[in-house]
């Protein structure tokens, strides 16, 4: 078992920030048309499982965070956020910036993980997904979710916070890490804004728009990137 300490930063750190809104970035993801093309109104353009979503909002940030042996965090009265119960990852290698048709991969990466934590798929009380607010994204992740979860996913809410922070690219993971760290300290799941007219090719719970009270015991956190690389995290609270 490992638990989790942390830390915000506001520096650039290898591997937990990524400084990505640059003119050339800019460039080459707007060539790509994967960025939204929502500039009159900005404050509105990332909205995931939104039906009228049109591409992603790029986002500077990063956390960093202290990962340590259970025993050594007891001994030296560290403050824990949760414990790293579960992890999975796999590889489709499919195209550097278009989801795989095929959802195996992605779906071997969450069973994994849950399998690694040790929890069925019922247990799970929040998902942060991945959904970068792109049109063909957000169905395939879920569409992950529906395999795995099966009928119970109409019952674990579920939210994008890249609608908020937008996409931090390489820092993204890191960051929605801390989004589910805050909801089981503060009892809170945070929503998918702009999300006002939900993709029913997206049908699931979602916590659109304002923030949920609720008790999270366990959270799962999507990271499905370019190059076809799926991982998913499954963190558990720490009792006191």
């Amino acid at each position: 078992r490992h638990w989790l300490q942390l830390g915000w930063v506001d520096v650039c750190l290898a591997g937990a920030c990524d400084m990505a809104v640059t003119p050339m970035a800019l460039a080459g993801f707007g060539n790509l048309r994967a960025l939204s093309r929502r500039n009159h109104e900005p404050q509105a353009a990332s909205r995931p499982f939104d039906r009228q979503r049109d591409g992603f909002v790029m986002g500077d940030g990063g956390a960093v965070f202290v990962l340590e042996p259970a025993a050594r965090a007891r001994r030296r009265g560290a403050r824990v956020y949760a414990e790293v119960a579960g992890y999975g990852a796999r590889s489709d290698a499919f195209n550097m910036v278009i989801p795989s048709p095929d959802p195996e991969p992605a779906i071997a990466a969450v069973r994994e993980a849950l399998q690694d934590a040790g929890c069925n798929p019922e247990e799970v009380d929040y998902i942060n997904a991945h959904a970068t607010s792109t049109p063909v994204g957000d169905i395939a992740e879920a569409r992950v979710l529906t395999a795995v979860f099966g009928a119970h996913i109409h019952h674990v809410p579920v939210s994008s916070t890249k609608s908020m922070t937008g996409h931090l690219l390489t820092a993204a993971a890191a960051v929605e890490v801390l989004a589910c760290l805050a909801a089981m300290e503060r009892h809170a799941l945070p929503p998918t804004i702009n999300l006002h007219e939900p993709d029913p090719e997206c049908d699931l719970c979602h916590v659109a728009n304002e923030a949920r009270p609720a008790k999270v015991r366990i959270a799962l956190s999507n990271s499905f990137g370019f190059g076809g690389s799926n991982t998913c995290l499954v963190l558990k609270a720490v009792s006191d």
